[in-house]
């Protein structure tokens, strides 16, 4: 099997991607058709998936912020206004990471890389300051009755404990900031808790414009 690849997401590959999504979050309600077609519309440079001989198997979602203007607390239906990118602003400098997620009979065979690396890629060639995300943190559900969110994501960042997301974000080099209560409310397993993390772009140039190309070599 060839391996897994990633491209630009087209206005074809909706329907794949809303099956994908309820699939990897059976609990929370999958995107709509309208809302993804608003977010290719909005911001077609920001939206990646990873493809394999059987099919779309991975998808990253972006957009870019003002940071300032969320930085103290959001959630991400106010961030994302409510998944339809409404926020997006080509004056930012901040390129946010508003969704990844993964077959589950792929997760751990490097797609979540390539996703990653994707995003890298359009921080870089937009000279974008950096990325920052809100990630799930799956694995609070099992330690909520023993510990805070806060203290949890600090667990795994010493390594003494383990969180599929949250470990792997900073395998990928992202740095936790903190945590964000109510972030997804309806995400049961995180205690609607989110993870704060940022990567940034050494290779941004303050004397340089954002420039959004219409096509990036990923």
């Amino acid at each position: 099997m060839t391996r897994p690849w990633v491209r630009q997401t087209r206005p074809d590959d909706i329907p794949a991607l809303i099956e994908l999504q309820a699939r990897v979050y059976p609990s929370i309600p999958p995107w709509s058709r309208r809302k993804l077609r608003e977010q290719l519309e909005v911001f077609p440079q920001g939206q990646v998936v990873a493809e394999s001989d059987s099919g779309i198997v991975g998808c990253a979602s972006s957009m870019i912020v003002l940071w300032d203007d969320w930085a103290e607390s959001h959630t991400w239906k106010e961030i994302t206004g409510a998944g339809t990118f409404e926020h997006h602003d080509p004056e930012g400098k901040t390129l946010y990471g508003a969704e990844v997620f993964v077959a589950p009979e792929m997760q751990g065979s490097g797609v979540g890389h390539l996703l990653y690396e994707a995003r890298r890629t359009l921080c870089r060639a937009m000279n974008l300051r950096r990325i920052i995300a809100c990630g799930r943190l799956p694995g609070y559900h099992r330690y909520a009755d023993e510990m805070s969110a806060e203290f949890y994501a600090q667990k795994v960042v010493w390594g003494d404990l383990r969180d599929q997301v949250l470990s792997f974000q900073i395998k990928e080099g992202f740095s936790y900031c903190g945590v964000i209560e109510g972030y997804i409310p309806e995400d049961e397993q995180s205690h609607g808790c989110a993870s704060v993390i940022v990567w940034l772009n050494r290779d941004y140039d303050p004397t340089r414009p954002t420039t959004i190309p219409e096509e990036i070599a990923l």
